[in-house]
């Protein structure tokens, strides 16, 4: 064996002695168990809690950095001054059952300066449900009458088509409810059965849409004020939505075949930063690569802080359009996300998303 050999295994034995040395150097957190079981308890205790307590039997102090959960429904707590050699620490691990029956297991992440860094503990137990009373089945309230939610949503809606949902309430008062709207849209009937509601009674509020008769696309909200027994409050209101998209259904192959089609050469448009109060101006180009005319139904903004103005509503296959978008930041900062649907008769792709993103700073003081 020659010297340079030599001399590199001692240089390899020499370099994992110090290494080994330095492991060995750092705290070490001892737990009893790393693991605890609640067993079997009822949702209406209330929050549970249990502490993990460890000794320090390294030869410096245990500073813990940081402790994670795996669940928002597990609060942790833990020794934030170091923890001396020979000298006991704890991780404290709250579970909140509220609305959450049957069984967990929960894990807690540690991270210390320690030999490992990363310790792992875990909780478990099962959680007998409470008995539901009429305001956890019930949650809504308007005058003595509960209700199961106070938004009726149809989610989506043909524009041809007539459809039905439902909720539930109940009448906690003493006396008998009847239900009316102050004023009813063309597109919506909604009625209470029954009619007249008795005391503690069960019942549904049953809503019919005609979309036909709404004349409007995509997402859309009506906001009905309630009547209880011919009186309102306020605060007494309804909320009904829809998404409402094109019925294709009908089209034939041959229909199909030359229909429009919906092209954006970009979808984003990023205005860099904006000081607030600033406007931002960009023009997305939209082209009909299809054999029919492109019709636009709608434009809308996730946010009145953005103008969207399209140059025509009719497209020619194998034309194109402008679409002006004006961003303005008054009152915004930070960054910004902004969305703009357009709803068009393109039965691939009926409604395209673009989107208007940058950052807005606050002017800077003189």
């Amino acid at each position: 064996m020659n010297k340079r050999m030599i001399f590199l295994l001692v240089a390899a034995i020499w370099g994992g002695s110090l290494l080994a040395t330095a492991q060995n150097t750092k705290p070490v957190m001892k737990f009893d168990s790393k693991d605890f079981d609640f067993g079997t308890f009822k949702e209406e205790q209330g929050k549970v809690s249990y502490s993990f307590e460890f000794i320090n039997t390294g030869n410096q102090p245990i500073i813990i950095n940081q402790v994670r959960s795996s669940c928002g429904c597990t609060t942790p707590d833990w020794s934030k001054q170091p923890v001396a050699p020979g000298q006991k620490g704890y991780v404290k691990a709250t579970f909140d059952p509220k609305n959450r029956p049957g069984p967990f297991n929960k894990s807690i992440t540690v991270t210390a300066n320690t030999n490992p860094a990363i310790t792992i503990l875990r909780i478990k137990g099962s959680v007998i449900a409470r008995v539901k009373t009429i305001k956890d089945l019930y949650p809504r309230e308007m005058a003595g009458l509960r209700l199961t939610n106070n938004h009726l949503s149809f989610t989506k809606v043909k524009n041809t088509e007539i459809k039905e949902a439902s909720l539930e309430v109940y009448n906690e008062s003493d006396g008998a409810i009847t239900l009316g709207f102050k004023r009813m849209p063309a597109h919506l009937n909604i009625k209470m059965v029954p009619a007249e509601l008795k005391a503690k009674q069960k019942g549904k509020i049953v809503a019919t849409y005609n979309a036909s008769k709404k004349n409007d696309w995509g997402f859309v909200i009506d906001y009905l004020d309630v009547l209880i027994n011919g009186q309102y409050k306020p605060g007494q209101r309804l909320t009904v939505s829809a998404n409402i998209v094109e019925d294709f259904a009908a089209l034939s192959d041959a229909e199909k075949a030359v229909a429009p089609k919906i092209e954006f050469p970009e979808k984003v448009f990023d205005f860099g930063q904006l000081t607030q109060g600033e406007k931002a101006n960009h023009t997305f180009i939209l082209k009909n690569s299809g054999k029919s005319d492109l019709i636009i139904r709608k434009t809308k903004a996730s946010c009145g802080c953005t103008a969207i103005a399209p140059a025509t509503k009719i497209i020619k296959a194998g034309e194109e359009t402008e679409l002006k978008v004006v961003f303005n930041s008054r009152g915004k900062r930070g960054r910004q996300n902004k969305l703009i649907t357009v709803i068009t008769n393109d039965p691939a792709e009926s409604a395209v998303r673009l989107r208007v993103t940058g950052n807005v700073i606050m002017p800077k003081i003189n």
